[in-house]
């Protein structure tokens, strides 16, 4: 089977927001407590942070980290988590159904991004709080000193303001799952006032209003139409979610699910381009695609979500065990990202450590890249500058989500400095390789640079505490510069990236 793929050197996209490499981390499971933070163990500093865990999350070099959620936010009380740890109070966390201990909070985050290297995104409650939590809790993080709310985070040890600059208004608003759950209007007018008021506060702040928690949603597409009539000109995104599943075992329909998020982007962006001129407004919103990621292995087990597990403290929820087949998936979807760079500027892999993550952990033990971590890494590291259009002729095949699904997908970014383009690409044939042909017009490519490859004989291979390494990367080969054009041959079920010199 043969693909040919062109770009040129003049027709880009657009320069890619590094946003679209960050991450999320809810108050949910052993995502915080034994994940990020763990005192005792045998990797923790002085602040209880897992060093481990914070050495593999620099690795990502994740611009940006959401905290504390997710569903957790609609019910939690910023107050909760900061002052003295002996003196805050233990809380039910009626989102996921377990006990809360409040021993991290927003001071430690922020002490913990800053290790990590990353900065925060913060979410406010706008389900069971509203506008004087929203603001007392920017003032805190913010506000240098001289006020009530950043004394008391200059007593309570920062001096220096946090200065987060990406605040969520609350979190998937529309789904009847969310504590106080709201109708479009009523969320609209809320995010409006609280967005107008943080405007007021520090303009350069950059706000997410919540869109819909999936494309499935009956409220799909009019909630964002309505929320962004209401609020267009005091926020600056809107959020988008997405999780995949494989259910019915189906390896080709499962590799076409990233074919509906281009869709959803699409449409989405449509929305925001017919308000945008319905309101007359120069300002520009773009998307947050604030979650996203395979989300099914431990449902597909029987495990909760939430149900029976009688308040517990960090429960063990909703740790997937990612397989070889989820690598070639998440590597989809981060090239429709890269693709769809001018709509998308911030996407957070969802969630980080041990909760549908690309990092694990054994509590008291070791902790391990899941086999998703490598598609993220690489995209992260190389998929920095300047996004190009690909053209790609190559045969197609129908499936129950989507028709049409090339065998190739592929993206193309050129480097910063303008020495190399990277191509990430998966090929979703289940049986045959692919002689690929790259025409990289205006461009004088010289040698492969890099080539990566992920493979595995089996579809369902995992990454385990005892087998870490059972799918990793290795050196690809078979790719090489003939006569001015990159050919080679990509195997059957396999990701690659590859690296031009040019």
């Amino acid at each position: 089977m043969k693909a040919h793929i062109a770009v040129h050197r003049d027709f880009k996209i657009g320069t890619i927001d590094d946003r679209i490499y960050s991450a999320f981390l809810e108050h949910l499971g052993r995502a915080v407590y034994g994940g990020i933070y763990e005192p005792g163990h045998a990797t923790a500093d002085e602040d209880g942070f897992r060093g481990d865990v914070l050495e593999l999350v620099r690795g990502l070099n994740a611009p940006l980290v959401r905290y504390p959620g997710g569903n957790f936010v609609s019910n939690y009380d910023w107050l909760d988590g900061i002052g003295p740890k002996n003196e805050r109070p233990v809380r039910l966390d009626y989102a996921w159904k377990t006990t809360e201990t409040n021993e991290m909070g927003t001071d430690e985050f922020i002490r913990w991004c800053r290790k990590a290297g990353t900065e925060p995104m913060l979410a406010v409650n706008l389900g069971s709080k509203g506008f004087t939590g929203a603001l007392a809790m920017l003032e805190y993080c913010n506000h240098p000193g001289g006020s009530y709310w950043s004394d008391l985070r200059r007593k309570n040890g920062s001096a220096e303001p946090h200065n987060v600059r990406v605040w969520c208004l609350g979190n998937e608003m529309d789904g009847p799952w969310q504590m106080n759950h709201r109708t479009a209007h009523e969320y609209g007018r809320v995010a409006n006032e609280v967005g107008r008021a943080m405007k007021v506060f520090d303009p350069t702040l950059e706000l997410v209003a919540c869109g819909s928690s999936n494309h499935n949603m009956p409220t799909y597409p009019a909630w964002e139409a309505e929320v962004l009539e209401l609020a267009y000109d005091n926020v600056d995104y809107i959020s988008l979610h997405q999780y995949w599943d494989n259910w019915d075992d189906d390896y080709l329909n499962f590799l076409a699910k990233s074919v509906p998020v281009d869709r959803y982007i699409q449409t989405i962006s449509g929305v925001i381009d017919y308000v945008k001129a319905k309101r007359r407004s120069k300002h520009n919103v773009y998307i947050s695609f604030d979650e996203w990621n395979v989300w099914y292995h431990t449902r597909k087990k029987g495990v909760s979500d939430g149900d029976g597990v009688n308040w517990a403290k960090a429960p063990s929820l909703l740790e997937d065990a990612y397989n070889f087949e989820d690598v070639l998936l998440v590597g989809c979807a981060l090239n429709t990202f890269i693709r769809r760079s001018d709509r998308v500027r911030i996407a957070c892999i969802a969630q980080l450590v041990n909760v549908i993550a690309p990092i694990m952990t054994q509590t008291g033990g070791p902790a391990w890249k899941q086999t998703i971590y490598y598609p993220y890494y690489y995209a992260s590291l190389y998929g920095r500058g300047d996004a190009l259009n690909v053209a790609v002729d190559v045969p197609t095949y129908d499936a129950k989500v989507a028709d049409d699904v090339p065998y190739l997908d592929a993206a193309a970014v050129r480097s910063r400095d303008g020495a190399t383009v990277a191509f990430f690409m998966v090929n979703r044939h289940p049986d045959e390789a692919l002689a690929i042909d790259i025409d990289m017009a205006g461009f004088a490519p010289k040698s492969i640079a890099e080539h990566v490859l992920i493979a595995h004989p089996d579809l369902k291979a995992t990454n385990t505490a005892a087998k870490p390494d059972r799918v990793s990367p290795r050196i690809g080969d078979g790719v090489s510069v003939i006569d001015g054009r990159v050919k080679g041959n990509l195997p059957p079920r396999s990701y690659h990236l590859v690296r031009v010199s040019v």
